[in-house]
């Protein structure tokens, strides 16, 4: 049976609910407690107002026997909502709790190992995570654990209480409050759990694409296409409209069944009532209608049971991708390691998770404190992945980067400590020239942001500035041209001074004469750092150490550049990118 109820199998293996149902119990069992007595209350409530109401029918032998309930429908009618609005209190502030401290631990998951949960998922996925997977969590309690406890609380009241009085009903009982509870909300998992699993699949992929397709709507229009762009989502709506369709039309079946079954109950009341208070014991007919009317509130409890448990699909779902992430109970050892720095890349395999296209295949390379080194290409061959893989920020399908002999995917956050990136562009906030300069050591004097101005050729454009360094540069830095980024992102690396510099494309788009005078700067001013440069031609390859071509996720061509020119394969190469 667990098998066909995936939440119970989820659950097994859980280290995201079961410590908050643990860490917070006291809470969680007084929440559970008035929940329960609300029910009682309500069921109270009605009982003596039906013993109340039968018994004034009549003519009372003594004015007692109408004054106790009369107290007793006065001290439930107002606890009932009293106790409810407390329950209500009590569980909501628990499950605030609960989802404050969840987030956090989800945050805290994802900003450890983000860049490898970024190779992992795509864009909507996150979408999904952060926006549908906590509120389910958060319901998985509120519509599923709480009324759930509180039903078979009641159920084991029912059950108990009536079968001190009559045995046999209290097993009447047993049997047909067991279906409301129980079987009923099994079979709704069991028939629509196929269709919540598709439904919650078609919105996750809606998530997906809804944000590429977003992201490349100026590609779509450019294209003439922005109606079939449109008609996808239209398409895929309406198959989720369809499957929502059929989800209500079996609610709307099994709600009838319910709603039967506690006629049954009613009706089953009215009769064990009628044999049990009536015929010559006239003085106790008027217990009838009061078993009868208390069975009225327990209807509230039960009615909403089989929607709660269907649900418990799609909050399955959220379970297990919230149990895929990193486990926050391993602390990140602090790792210190002393220079020279080297790199040693041993046997990499990598493969894309989401196409398992295997993009590198047995690279092996040694990358040793100080050298300069380039890695070209063509677009697709694998060089931003093999970059990725160096920082960490992948792991890779089989072998190993070490940096010092300790496996770079252990460094986590540690890693910008010894690794500095400049990428295809260099992104600038929208804030002061100072303050984005200072993302590469908050700790820097305005003396040292004019040197490093001044190392990277700025120092006289940013002097000629009004407000100098307290200069907007605009969203996204579009007061500066391309050129003049990638020298403002070179500073912050200066500031930084991390002993290993990749350079990740880093002069795509920009004009030649801009690329050769970005290049000789970069060049200059890393001296003495190892230096990684990630590139897809050959302008300013003849600075560089070491060489290595990648072609088909292999190493196709390494070496200097005075070994690579006697290839003549790399010749050619050189001279058609000088155009010649």
């Amino acid at each position: 049976m667990s098998n066909k109820i995936p939440i119970i199998k989820a659950l097994k293996h859980d280290r995201w609910v079961k410590p908050f149902l643990h860490r917070y119990k006291k809470t969680l069992i007084l929440a559970i407690f008035l929940g329960i007595l609300t029910f009682v209350c309500g069921a109270g409530l009605m009982f003596c107002a039906g013993f109340l109401i039968s018994k004034s029918a009549t003519r009372p032998e003594n004015i007692l026997l109408v004054y106790v309930p009369i107290v007793l429908t006065r001290a439930f009618g107002i606890a009932r909502p009293a106790i409810q609005y407390f329950e209500r209190i009590v569980s909501h502030n628990w499950v605030l709790r609960m989802t404050s401290k969840f987030r956090q631990k989800m945050y805290d998951a994802l900003e450890k190992d983000a860049a490898l949960f970024n190779s992992k998922y795509q864009l909507g996925d996150v979408l999904g995570l952060l926006s549908d997977d906590i509120s389910h969590i958060q319901n998985l309690y509120l519509r599923s654990i709480f009324p759930m406890f509180v039903a078979w609380g009641l159920y084991a009241i029912i059950v108990i209480s009536l079968g001190i009085l009559s045995p046999l009903m209290g097993l009447w009982m047993l049997v047909t409050f067991g279906l409301m509870i129980f079987a009923i909300p099994i079979w709704s998992i069991v028939i629509n759990g196929a269709r919540q699993d598709y439904e919650k699949a078609a919105q996750d992929k809606l998530y997906v694409d809804l944000t590429d397709n977003v992201m490349g709507v100026t590609d779509w229009m450019l294209a003439g296409r922005s109606q079939e762009f449109l008609q996808l989502h239209v398409d895929s709506r309406e198959k989720l409209l369809d499957v929502h369709q059929r989800m209500k039309k079996f609610e709307r079946f099994r709600n009838f069944l319910m709603q039967m079954l506690f006629l049954l109950i009613v009706i089953s009341l009215i009769i064990w009532g009628a044999a049990k208070f009536g015929g010559q014991q006239s003085l106790l007919t008027n217990w009838i209608a009061a078993f009868v009317l208390a069975a009225f509130p327990l209807n509230e409890a039960l009615a909403g049971l089989p929607t709660a448990a269907q649900e418990t699909n799609v909050y399955q779902k959220s379970l297990v991708r919230l149990n895929n992430l990193p486990d926050q109970k391993v602390k990140e050892k602090a790792l210190s390691i002393a220079a020279p720095y080297n790199l040693t890349i041993q046997n990499i395999h990598y493969t894309y998770p989401h196409t398992k296209k295997e993009i590198l295949r047995g690279i092996n390379l040694d990358i040793h404190a100080g050298e300069k080194i380039a890695i070209l290409g063509k677009s697709g061959a694998g060089k931003s992945t093999l970059a990725a893989l160096l920082r960490g920020d992948r792991k890779p399908t089989e072998g190993q980067i070490d940096l010092n002999g300790i496996d770079v995917t252990k460094f986590g956050d540690q890693m910008p400590k010894y690794f500095s990136v400049i990428n295809q562009k260099p992104y600038l906030f929208n804030t002061t020239i100072a303050n984005n300069l200072r993302l590469g050591n908050k700790e820097a004097s305005d003396d040292q942001l004019w040197d490093v101005l001044d190392r990277v050729g700025l120092k006289k454009t940013i002097e000629a500035l009004p407000e100098k360094l307290e200069t907007q540069v605009e969203e996204a830095g579009l007061r500066f041209s391309g050129g003049e980024r990638h020298r403002l992102s070179l500073a912050r690396i200066l500031l930084k001074n991390t002993p290993i510099v990749l350079l990740d494309e880093p002069t795509v788009g920009l004009d030649p004469i801009t690329e050769q005078a970005v290049i000789e700067t970069f060049m200059k001013q890393l001296n003495g750092k190892t230096l990684i440069w990630i590139t897809h031609h050959l302008q300013g390859i003849e600075k560089m150490n070491q060489v290595i071509f990648i072609e088909d996720g292999q190493i196709a061509m390494q070496g200097t550049p005075e070994q690579l020119w006697q290839n003549p394969r790399y010749r050619e190469l050189k001279k058609a990118d000088q155009g010649l």
